[in-house]
């Protein structure tokens, strides 16, 4: 059974094709899916985020 903090969400994604086409083969070269690429970048982007101190 899932947590709750750990239910996934659905969202639609629109971007163009070659982005696509790049991120489908990065995706391959990693052994993930594309969402499962997609996730990924976005958690690290966001771990990379949070580590950064704010200016204000």
């Amino acid at each position: 059974m899932e947590k709750a903090d750990e239910k996934k969400k659905q969202v639609p994604l629109r971007i163009s094709d070659k982005l696509f086409q790049e991120l489908s083969a990065w995706a391959k070269d990693d052994f993930r899916s594309l969402n499962g690429q997609i996730e990924y970048l976005l958690t690290e982007s966001v771990k990379r985020r949070k580590g950064k101190k704010s200016d204000s």
